[in-house]
């Protein structure tokens, strides 16, 4: 039954540490939140392009070499 006491008292303690961290954080405005959010949006679908245009290039070149029809 010890043990257990033991556990729940970590437990306990680790969540009053983690509570008292948060507080500590520096939480963004929601203009700046906005603003990186878009900021990832658009540079995920500017690497997304340009992995697909890539993708694409890619197959046409070995369907090229390879003397057969790309999908």
């Amino acid at each position: 039954m010890s043990k257990l006491k033991d556990t729940v008292a970590a437990f306990v303690g680790f969540v009053t540490d983690v509570v008292a961290e948060t507080k500590k954080a520096s939480w963004p405005t929601r203009q700046e939140l906005l603003s990186s959010t878009v900021v990832v949006i658009v540079s995920l679908s500017l690497l997304g392009l340009f992995v697909g245009l890539s993708d694409r290039i890619l197959i046409f070149l070995l369907s090229l070499l390879t003397g057969t029809r790309g999908s």
